[in-house]
């Protein structure tokens, strides 16, 4: 057996790599991540810091993800575009993420980067889930509305003082989190306590509905799925209120949410067609991993569930979001994706309301550009052309 060993260098000669770390204070009754005092985030990420000269620099966090550990953040230093991979404060673990506190850790980079590293614009690189955060920050940076979480507590969002970022770039993105939960929910749970109770009618993995799957089933199976998010959502409610009503406010609890990985599009690439290959999907075989530890939304709680998962209530919508931007905006659209489709793509673009912005597709990139850098590459090259055109300096 060989092992390859996957490492980043720290320092190269065009480029070098700096661990950030950063602290700021927040009003909360109490904490929702392990660690650190009350009234205090910590959050961190990598800077690619380039040799040349640059006052733009590209500020990229996804909701859990660790951006800064993606090939294409080390593509865009070697073109002499500085780039920040930040982690919220949320890295790893969603199952108490408030997508509102996560919007104020996105902020405190944007603040640092301008304040502290002293870039006078910064370029918002939303890369798979940090396209809808990338989407909602800008919103409420530019024309701040939300007041609370829909879980009933902060953060008011209209206090932040958030920063606007000179413009956006949507990479790889989907829509939400969840929308995207939605959309790979299994619709054939019918018992969220048995999970293999199922509805053989509605059931993705057995064969016998598929695939290929009918136009008619599809909208059918979409529909059932919006019906378990709606179910799931309303128990929720019912048991904020109890505690609520018993004297707990400040109290959460922690449930379990199977099958969230039976979206039809993984077993037939017919539906939102693209070059991805059929039977799979960006964490593996879709059957193994809809009832596997590392699925969406696996674990989650109360609070967390209203603000980040559900259908009706959360706000970090990136087709609404986008539909509050001023500033220019560019979507890239990787044509084998196998974990954000083209119809994400497009229904970003479509939500950006003015007419500064431009879809672009990189012919058979996947989603991680894995074995693939060229293509990542070739994404940064169409970034820094559609920077530059801007007037950015990059």
């Amino acid at each position: 057996m060989t092992n390859k060993i996957l490492s980043m260098p720290a320092k190269t000669s065009t480029f070098e790599i700096i661990p950030l770390s950063i602290a700021y204070e927040e009003k909360a009754a109490f904490k929702d991540t392990y660690g650190g005092a009350v009234g205090w985030a910590f959050i961190g990420g990598l800077y690619y810091k380039t040799k040349t000269e640059s006052d733009t620099v590209l500020i990229s966090m996804h909701p859990i993800g660790g951006t800064g550990r993606l090939s294409v953040m080390s593509f865009f230093a070697e073109q002499g575009i500085p780039v920040i991979g930040a982690d919220s404060r949320y890295r790893g673990v969603d199952n108490g993420l408030n997508m509102e506190k996560v919007v104020t850790d996105l902020g405190a980079i944007v603040r640092y980067a301008k304040e502290t590293l002293g870039y006078k614009k910064v370029v918002l690189l939303g890369w798979s889930g940090g396209g809808a955060l990338s989407s909602y920050y800008q919103a409420q940076a530019e024309a701040p509305t939300v007041t609370s979480s829909p879980c009933g507590t902060g953060p008011d969002l209209t206090k932040a003082e958030l920063i606007p970022a000179d413009a956006v770039v949507f990479m790889a993105a989907h829509v939400s989190r969840h929308g995207t939960l939605t959309e790979w929910l299994d619709a054939s749970i019918t018992d969220e306590a048995d999970p293999y109770n199922r509805d053989p009618d509605l059931d993705i993995y057995s064969g016998a509905n598929g695939p290929p799957f009918s136009d008619e089933f599809v909208e059918r199976y979409r529909a059932a799925q919006i019906a378990r998010n709606r179910k799931i959502t309303a128990w929720v409610k019912e048991k904020l209120a109890w505690l609520e009503s018993s004297g707990r406010e400040n109290e959460e609890f922690a449930f379990t949410v199977h099958g969230t990985m039976a979206d039809p599009r993984w077993l037939d690439p017919a539906i939102d067609a693209n070059d991805r290959k059929p039977n799979w999907c960006y964490m593996g075989d879709p059957k193994i991993v809809n009832m596997s530890p590392v699925g969406l939304a696996r674990a989650s709680t109360l609070r967390s569930w209203l603000s980040q998962w559900s259908y009706d209530d959360a706000n970090g919508d990136g087709p609404k979001c986008a539909a509050s931007i001023t500033k220019p905006v560019l979507v890239i659209n990787n044509t084998a994706d196998d974990a954000c489709t083209p119809s994400h793509s497009q229904r970003l673009f479509d939500g950006v309301a003015h007419d500064d912005k431009e879809l672009h597709h990189i012919e058979g990139a996947t989603h991680y550009y894995q074995n693939q850098p060229d293509l990542g590459r070739q994404a940064v090259s169409v970034v820094q052309d559609w920077l530059q055109r801007k007037g950015f300096d990059v």
